[in-house]
């Protein structure tokens, strides 16, 4: 074939391609993809950024062919030529000034997630590397959407010749689009489940030399042990293993104290969750927890993980007369458990809290410890279902701190749906705060003098934590904490978009552990120490004891496993 003949071919490819474009669409992805750019709720590496907007120019521009298509199978009026040609020409004007000006404004947008965080700006280059990526990731899925579209096209022909067209088309897409679903569904997805399920089971059962069972001879783990240290899980062990002992809390406070205890049945303790739940309560009885001031029931993350920021102050506030138990109910992060198991962490913490409430209101009411719950994300999704307060009524716990509620909690949503008229959803206030009240690294809204009622509940929230206020409704309703006055670790500049915005929170879900301490899904010791205090109320503790405590964690920061 001559140079000649190739240069016609290419040429008439390329027309073809560019004709197959409907500017609309086009104008509508465009918009999507600069929407995208905008700030949410954290800051995002430049890979993230363009695959966000990659991703979200391809919504968009198939939203609009898929309205134009259902528009012209319907055989509805459209636009004459020339007026369609000006309309055109209009909205590409408007979206190439409008894509240049967003562009001009990412790295502003992305610094004002960064300077609320505490985090260094980024570079000149942010633009370019998102630009970069969000048209290879647009490019492929373009791609892909074709090569889908011309299969449904091509079973169409084949079935236009027993049926009409139109119907042909329909009934093509309908049997694919269930072919392609139970092909992703069932092979792909189950398979990354299955891979990603086998890589963390490894490390839940992976040995660390680091943590032995040697805190105490009579500890869980031990010989004498009913939990075996290798049936503990690696979360349990570092849970066991760490923290402050008796001569710890004695050198910061300056007062006797004793060893707390730690029980934690783990994920192969057992072959269900009653029978991990039995097996930590005798544990429980074994070591003494219930002859100990404080008792704890919590319920872990996804992984099995406890936030030692959470933890082990608390045994300082407590001179170590406290005791925590807990049982393992699965080993993935918690936003995967949510997808996957979403009610495990409900029915684990139901099944401990049943075992220890049962015994523990079977003892003096004056000699018994007083009870609490903690949780942190999954764990407090979990801990709040164990609060069933028809069961209460007749005999109370104490309280319960629960950090990090994540968006499928029913009664955090609906204590923040019912909070009081003008307070924010980010730090809300409920009825005579009596009960419950809410509190961020800034503190709670509810004035100081407003005394408790028999039970205190402290919900731990960030207006920035994307496991809190992530929602299928972000895709066609603005939430409320997004209205009016904004958190104020969250950008000024963040807008609610529909769709747009339910793509970005969605981002940050996985990324919610990634912020610095203080922030999204990241709660640091300083505002455990003041919840924990409130909900508490320690006998012999000191304001000069707080200090003490929070310069002494000032640095600290776990990494979530």
């Amino acid at each position: 074939m001559s140079l000649y003949k190739i240069r016609l071919v290419m040429t008439g490819w390329l027309s073809r391609l560019l004709a197959s474009f409907s500017v609309a669409s086009t104008a509508l992805g465009l918009f999507f993809f600069c929407s995208s750019l905008t700030p949410s709720l954290l800051p995002r590496p430049p890979i993230l950024q363009g695959l966000l907007g990659g991703i979200s120019l391809i919504v968009g521009y198939a939203i609009a062919k898929t309205l134009l298509g259902i528009w012209r199978f319907m055989q509805l009026r459209e636009l004459g030529e020339t007026n369609a040609r000006h309309v055109s020409m209009g909205l590409l004007g408007v979206m190439s000034l409008l894509s240049i000006l967003t562009l001009s404004r990412m790295t502003v947008w992305q610094n004002s997630i960064r300077d609320r965080m505490q985090m260094p700006p980024i570079d000149s280059s942010y633009p370019l590397s998102v630009s970069a990526t969000s048209i290879i990731v647009a490019i492929l899925l373009l791609l892909v959407a074709r090569a889908v579209w011309f299969l449904v096209r091509s079973f169409a022909n084949w079935l236009g010749r027993i049926m009409p067209p139109r119907v042909a088309l329909v009934v093509s897409s309908v049997i694919l689009s269930i072919l392609i679903f139970n092909l992703v569904n069932g092979l792909i997805v189950k398979t990354a489940l299955h891979a990603i399920d086998e890589a963390f089971a490894a490390i839940d059962e992976a040995t660390d030399d680091e943590h032995s069972q040697s805190r105490a001879l009579a500890s869980l783990g031990s010989s004498d042990s009913l939990v075996p240290w290798n049936e503990i899980g690696k979360n349990g062990k570092v849970f066991v293993a760490d923290g402050p002992t008796a001569d710890d809390i004695s050198e910061l406070t300056g007062r006797s104290a004793k060893s707390p205890i730690r029980v934690y049945a783990g994920y192969n303790t057992g072959d269900s969750l009653e029978q991990r739940a039995k097996v930590a309560l005798d544990e429980l009885i074994r070591l003494g927890g219930f002859d100990r001031e404080v008792l704890i029931v919590a319920t872990p993350t996804g992984t099995g993980w406890l936030d030692p920021s959470a933890v082990d102050p608390l045994e300082y506030l407590h001179d170590g007369d406290i005791a925590t138990v807990s049982i393992q109910y699965s080993y993935l992060p918690s936003w995967l458990t949510i997808m996957v198991e979403p009610d495990r962490s409900r029915l684990a913490a139901k099944a401990l809290f049943r075992q220890v409430y049962s015994h523990w209101t079977a003892l003096q009411k004056d000699s018994r410890p007083k009870l609490y719950l903690f949780g942190l994300s999954l764990g407090s999704l979990g801990s709040e279902a164990a609060l069933d307060f028809y069961n209460l009524i007749g005999d109370p716990i104490d309280g319960a701190v629960l950090s990090g509620p994540p968006f499928p909690s029913t009664m955090w949503t609906e204590l923040v749906r019912s909070r009081k008229p003008g307070t924010p959803a980010w730090l809300p206030e409920f009825r005579d705060s009596e009960l419950v009240r809410f509190m961020n690294r800034d503190g709670t809204a509810t004035s100081v003098d407003t005394d408790w009622g028999i039970m205190r509940i402290i919900y731990l929230q960030h207006g920035s934590d994307p496991m809190a206020w992530f929602s299928p409704s972000l895709a066609w309703s603005e939430p409320d904490w997004l209205k009016g006055e904004k958190a104020p670790d969250v950008s000024p500049y963040f807008r609610w978009f529909p769709v747009i915005t339910f793509l970005q929170v969605g981002f940050d879900v996985p990324m919610a552990t990634t912020a610095p301490l203080g922030y999204a899904h990241n709660y640091s010791p300083a505002e455990y120490i003041d919840a924990w205090i409130e909900v508490t109320a320690p006998i012999s503790w000191t304001k000069e004891d707080t200090k003490s405590l929070k310069a002494a964690y000032a640095d600290f920061n776990p990494s979530p496993i």
